[in-house]
């Protein structure tokens, strides 16, 4: 599987996009405001990426809004705010096969580069 979960709208995603030439290497994009992420798909990436945290944002504006910073999240806690809310999740996050690459800072980028680069 070849799939970016991504924020149409979102500059840094649509800088990540174009950085890498990911829109010319037939992946599915999928814009997770519009096309909300699925359970299933969310507890895949889970297993590829080890946790719900991982895949947690920190970054979103409701996760202050919340609190969420007082609190002490279970696992649980982390699945059910993504598949609540689109932005709880960090972005993007890029499936190449059994690889996932998860959030834009540089060294996950450079690597999504490098794996995008052998295609």
């Amino acid at each position: 599987m070849k799939k970016m979960y991504h924020l149409g709208n979102c500059t840094t995603c649509q800088a990540i996009i174009k950085d890498t030439g990911i829109d010319k290497k037939s992946f599915q994009m999928q814009d997770i405001k519009p096309d909300s992420i699925a359970e299933k798909e969310l507890d895949d990436l889970k297993q590829l990426a080890g946790s719900y945290e991982s895949l947690f944002s920190r970054r979103a504006m409701k996760y202050k809004q919340l609190n969420l910073k007082d609190r002490r999240l279970s696992e649980t806690d982390y699945r059910n705010f993504i598949l609540q809310e689109y932005t709880f999740l960090k972005r993007p996050v890029t499936v190449i096969g059994k690889k996932i690459f998860i959030g834009n800072d540089k060294k996950t980028i450079q690597s999504l580069k490098e794996e995008i680069s052998k295609l």
